[in-house]
């Protein structure tokens, strides 16, 4: 092996085709550039939480409760209080907050800080250091995007309840808080002492207790916080540290970044499939180029690292432009992102990302060119006398198993380096495989139909045009491949987007309620019946609830559980408070699906409940268990009657724990109310009306968040689909790559064509319609991948039904098939215009 001169024959041949080389590599190209992308946003993502985690939490240490603190809880906090440097508590809920100068009202979420919170980070306000007044003076601060919903300026009174406060400012950016977070419940900060008149902490009102620390460096937080693990339990408390935090943030958006890598590796396996068939076409063109070479005594395996070389030179190459666009590509994700991501996001270059770029396109020009490359070693020295596009194959070729092996086996590591476990990835890869599979059996299924059953009858160009998909040297299965999956992929993702909105669009269908009234105080619900009525608006249901605690399951308490580890219970069953209601018959959204439904019980016999399903498996529950529950004090023993399927769908009262009528009917409880209000202007009037009357009262308009939910839906899919673009673009990219690679068989066929008398005309119409099959059978087999995959989320993730968008769907068929032939037809235009003559000298 002569290698001085082996890379000299390689530089010598690619001097005339480096621009077709640099075509061959293209494809890989944006594939590189997502991931590169994607691993620098990764990166950043978690030095950004690593750096910001602090002010995350705003505090060293945080515990948090869903129901007020018991006085032995209250003793361990205080207890902590004496201990820390800085201690501020918080009680957060959702209520409505009124706008008297405009009439009109907002569901918001209330934080009543006592303290000088945050100790970490700040809360930046308009006028700028108005925040540091408060608590010293009486006002709230508003987010500033409801603020200019209701052209609210600083002095003007809002109402929370029943207490008036004058605005100090507006909230430009709080601790942990992200603009989705905010769009659903703006945060309306007001001081905790200034909240007792207001009437909003009461029965019924769902309240979330925080306190936070700051606490001495020398204080071992994440250390004290695991001793103190089955204490916090039992006091039916939650830690979170820096640490703590850190982790499940970083967790949470790591496992967003792994999926978006995951849509961009699909990309990148795209333009795998580009290079082999790129690579497959430019050897057959240097078939005779090998044989001359054997005729001069060069050896086989000297041919094959030549050209070995050239795509292994040329892959470095590419990989480098791919990781220089995916790292410019990185400066565009915080304008798309920065919306659901909880700290500001930093765009500083990723050396490591850009050099795992580089090394992939190396790696897979050579892994994916090794294929196509194998039949060099078979090309004869006679080859030079016989005129032939293929050269042989041997058919059993070790190396070619070996090369399989070599592609299966980076696969998988790739894959498992973006998932939690060797299970998920095996399972996407099998997805992955099986989707390849469907696209390249629809292609050679097709290929096949078409030659068994030719429509002869058919004019002539457009049996010309079909006939180029069987042809020698023809890109079916690779377009079709490349074009077809990213279609899946975009389509799939309008899909989904499509079928969670629908799941709650149900509230515009005629007779079903569409908004929602809660926080009704016993005292309160004859007046608001009569309200509704005097408005003409039929409350719909009319639900009473009763906050509870499960206190014990077949006597085991959660002290038991905590006590002793082998105990088969779990702790979260005793945790949080439960919201039940009581009612003697079934509702529409339920079904029985074990024991027996038990509708009314004496007030002397022993109170029977039924159980959701999933809650019912979560706390290990079945009929017959004997559960006893905490009512306000008052200790109620109930027997599990049945277990009950509920369609959580259904925008209607669905509750996880239902008593029989009789059993809880004289517990303290609140109301919770349900009417249908007919447009937008009825709606807003009717809520200004309710919160007036009734400032406690919380409402929810169904409407308000089903526009609320697009917009979040609209912000998540575009970031989705703006990885998922580039499967689409691989596709184009491999299409231009396909049509130029093999533009001198082209020109061949059309030579041979023009010879025979067809016009240029007939040829431009010929390319038109074997683009427009291809991209055609391309768009509708996506499609129908998408709309299988899109029934089988319905079916094992939403548990709902899936009804395809007809209209986007023909849209899409026709934007994609439209694309296919455009870019087909402009890269044809320097082939259908050489001349014969032109093409007869080259030959």
């Amino acid at each position: 092996m002569n290698w001085r001169w082996i890379f000299l024959m390689a530089w010598r041949d690619s001097r005339k085709n480096r621009s077709r080389l640099f075509l061959f590599i293209s494809s890989i190209i944006l594939g590189i550039a997502s991931l590169v992308a994607m691993n620098s946003f990764n990166e950043n993502l978690k030095m950004d939480i690593d750096d910001q985690a602090a002010q995350l939490i705003g505090a060293d240490l945080e515990l948090e409760s869903r129901r007020k603190p018991t006085d032995e809880a209250m003793k361990f906090i205080d207890s902590l209080q004496a201990l820390s440097d800085g201690y501020a508590k918080e009680e957060r809920f959702m209520t409505m907050i009124q706008f008297p100068k405009v009439g009109g009202s907002r569901f918001v979420q209330v934080r009543a800080i006592d303290g000088k919170f945050p100790f970490y980070g700040e809360i930046l306000t308009k006028p700028s250091k108005a925040y540091s007044s408060f608590g010293s003076e009486n006002g709230v601060f508003i987010e500033n995007a409801v603020m200019i919903q209701f052209q609210a300026a600083v002095g003007d009174t809002v109402q929370l309840g029943k207490s008036k406060y004058p605005v100090l400012g507006s909230l430009l950016s709080q601790p942990g808080q992200t603009a989705i977070a905010g769009s659903m419940a703006p945060s309306v900060f007001v001081p905790l002492d200034q909240l007792a008149e207001s009437g909003l902490q009461q029965l019924g009102s769902r309240i979330e207790y925080h306190y936070y620390f700051k606490l001495p460096k020398s204080f071992e937080t994440d250390k004290k916080l695991e001793e103190w693990k089955d204490k916090l339990t039992l006091l039916q408390l939650r830690g979170s540290t820096v640490q703590s935090t850190k982790e499940n943030t970083g967790r949470s958006f790591a496992d967003m970044a792994n999926f978006m890598e995951l849509v961009g590796f699909v990309a990148l396996l795209l333009g795998c499939i580009g290079v082999s068939s790129s690579v497959q076409i430019y050897v057959r063109e240097k078939l005779v180029s090998v044989a001359i070479l054997r005729c001069m005594g060069a050896k086989a395996k000297q041919a094959f690292f030549i050209f070995l070389i050239q795509f292994a030179g040329i892959g470095l190459i590419g990989g480098f432009i791919g990781a220089i666009l995916g790292a410019l590509v990185q400066y565009l994700i915080p304008l798309v992102l920065q919306d659901v991501l909880p700290v500001a996001l930093s765009t500083q270059v990723s050396w490591s990302a850009i050099l795992q770029g580089v090394l992939l396109g190396l790696v897979i020009a050579v892994l994916f060119a090794l294929l196509p490359l194998l039949s060099v070693r078979q090309v004869s020295p006679l080859n030079s006398l016989r005129m032939s596009d293929a050269a042989g194959q041997a058919k059993n070729d070790p190396w070619k198993y070996l090369i399989y092996l070599l592609i299966i086996g980076f696969i998988l590591i790739f894959a498992r380096m973006q998932m939690d476990d060797w299970k998920q990835t095996f399972i996407f890869t099998l997805g992955i495989s099986v989707v390849f599979a469907l696209l390249y059996g629809v292609a050679k299924g097709f290929t096949y139909l078409i030659r068994k059953f030719f429509p002869k009858g058919w004019p002539y160009v457009w049996r010309q045009g079909l006939s180029n998909l069987y042809r020698p040297n023809n890109q079916t299965v690779i377009l079709l491949v490349s074009i077809g999956l990213g279609t899946a992929l975009i389509a799939t993702l309008f899909f989904v987007q499509d079928m969670l909105i629908k799941r709650v669009e149900m509230s515009a269908e005629e007779n079903q309620a569409n908004m929602l009234l809660f926080d009704i105080q016993p005292s309160q619900r004859d007046s608001l019946v009569l309200l509704a009525k005097e408005e003409g608006y039929n409350i719909m249901e009319n639900v009473p609830i009763v906050t509870m605690q499960l206190e014990s399951m077949n006597g085991i308490t959660l002290k038991d559980v905590v006590a002793d580890s082998t105990i088969d219970q779990s702790r979260r069953a005793f945790r949080g408070e439960i919201r039940a209601t009581y009612r003697d018959s079934l509702s529409r959204s339920e079904k029985v699906m074990e024991g027996k439904w038990i509708g009314h019980v004496a007030p002397t016999d022993t109170a029977s409940v039924s159980l959701d399903e999933s809650y019912a498996g979560n706390i290990k529950a079945k009929v017959g268990d004997v559960m006893v529950f905490n009512v306000q004090g008052v200790r109620i023993p109930a027997k599990v009657s049945s277990i009950r399927q509920v369609d959580w769908n259904r925008f209607q009262s669905n509750f996880r724990v239902v008593f029989a009528k009789g059993s809880i009917d004289q517990a303290p409880q609140f109301f919770l109310m349900m009417t249908k209000v007919e447009g937008d202007a009825q709606s807003v009037a009717f809520q200004q009306k309710v919160v007036s009357r009734f400032p406690n009262v919380s409402v929810l308009d169904m409407n308000a968040v089903l526009d609320i939910l697009n917009e979040i839906l609209e912000k998540i899919g575009f970031i989705i689909q703006f990885i998922g673009g580039f499967s689409i673009l691989t596709g184009i990219v491999v299409l231009i790559a396909s049509v130029r690679i093999s533009k001198f068989q082209r020109i061949r066929e059309n030579v041979l064509l023009r010879t025979l008398g067809a016009s240029r005309k007939q040829i431009y119409w010929i390319t038109i319609s074997e683009y427009l099959f291809l991209g055609l059978l391309a768009a509708i087999t996506g499609i129908v991948i998408a709309l299988i995959a899109s029934n089988l989320l319905a079916v094992f993730v939403f548990e709902s039904g899936f009804v395809p968008p007809i209209g986007f769907s023909l849209l899409l068929i026709f934007l994609v098939t439209f694309l296919t032939v455009l870019v087909g037809l402009i890269n044809s235009l320097s082939v259908l215009n050489r001349s014969p003559l032109e093409a007869l000298r080259r030959e």
